[in-house]
């Protein structure tokens, strides 16, 4: 991907203009780390990268920003600007284009983010961030104060990377978080769980949780119960704990393994009955809360006779031909006895034996 990015500079170049790899890119190149999008700024308009890549896939034009694919990667390109005035105190009310990277660096939320990459593969650092990177420091481009009121979403950015990167905040940032931790509520519930998301999967979640908790966002952030959470290797783990159902938008999926995982927490995880009813998964996530052994959950659940109604050695239409009925009621009946009596060890998975057991209780 670097050298596609590298080719995607030259070619911009060859226009006439000029252009940088920036952001998170370069900085995890700088620290040895993992990295997967690569994002771009240049002094070229949309309207000209238009004209240099034949395949532009999005468009966020208000900003100044195009999505292209070359090489069959997908890159933004962002172009140089100024923003003035922002409102909801997240999005700018007006951008302005600028000339140089000079320009559009001060625009950006920290200082770590400000590392570029040149189409020779030169780093370009303007504003020490390869010292605040070697310093292990989150520290604002320009004043604090007035960063986080321009965007309070870099509240919870700070946050974030101090997480993932293990790096401490600055004094002074801290200070205004606490300060400004209120405009939180300003932000879209959308775009903070994306944040909570993040610190909640990071190896490192514990240093998040701890900063969240001693720069008193719990309660801005509408997540009082995070005081009292355990700490577990699981992202939904740490949700099912925030009641926080009503306050985020989560997805269906992740709706019902936070209902589940509340449900089940308290219940006996190693019982037969409980692993059918519930799942692997949600039993497996339950056991961070409880301290069960997650090997031996495994090791019980390999051993449970039957995971779903599909297993059970008698299907529903053997089970009406056998009593000379039509599908009806009665079905659910019968299957939810043979269920438990195979969960209770009482039945084989037999289809004879299951015969057997269905005419003697059930049979006319």
């Amino acid at each position: 991907m670097y050298e596609t990015a590298l080719r995607l500079l030259e070619k911009i170049s060859n226009y006439g203009y000029v252009a940088y790899m920036v952001g998170g890119y370069p900085r995890d190149l700088y620290l040895k780390r993992t990295f997967t999008d690569i994002d771009i700024c240049t002094d070229a308009t949309p309207m000209e990268l238009h004209q240099i890549f034949s395949e532009v896939v999005t468009t966020n034009s208000e900003y100044g920003s195009v999505t292209v694919v070359f090489e069959k990667i997908k890159f933004e390109i962002t172009t140089f600007r100024k923003e003035f005035k922002y409102k909801d105190h997240r999005r700018p009310e007006k951008i302005e284009y600028v000339d140089t990277l000079e320009e559009d660096i001060k625009r950006r939320d920290f200082t770590i983010n400000t590392l570029c990459i040149d189409k020779d593969g030169k780093q370009i650092d303007l504003i020490g961030a390869k010292q605040d990177l070697d310093n292990k420091i989150i520290r604002t481009v320009g004043n604090p104060k007035q960063s986080l009121k321009e965007d309070a979403l870099r509240i919870l950015r700070a946050i974030r990377f101090a997480a993932t990167l293990n790096f401490t905040i600055e004094p002074k940032l801290k200070t205004y978080i606490k300060k400004y931790g209120y405009l939180l509520k300003k932000i879209s519930k959308d775009r903070k769980k994306d944040e909570l998301d993040l610190i909640f999967s990071s190896p490192n979640k514990a240093y998040g949780i701890e900063l969240l908790i001693d720069l008193k966002l719990t309660e801005h952030l509408e997540i009082p119960n995070l005081k009292k959470a355990k700490i577990t290797p699981s992202m939904i783990v740490t949700w099912a704990q925030l009641d926080a159902l009503d306050k985020y938008n989560f997805n269906t999926i992740e709706k019902e393994s936070i209902r589940k995982i509340n449900e089940v927490k308290d219940k006996e995880l190693l019982d037969n009955h409980t692993l059918y009813n519930y799942g692997l998964y949600t039993c497996t996530m339950a056991a961070e809360l409880n301290g069960v052994d997650k090997k031996l959950l495994n090791e019980k659940y390999a051993k449970i006779p039957i995971k779903s109604r599909l297993d059970i050695a008698i299907t529903p239409m053997e089970i009406c031909d056998l009593l000379n009925k039509k599908a009806g009621s009665f079905l659910k009946t019968i299957l939810s006895d043979l269920e438990n009596q195979l969960l209770d060890g009482k039945l084989n998975n037999d289809k004879e034996e299951l015969i057997n057991y269905i005419i003697e209780n059930y049979q006319n």
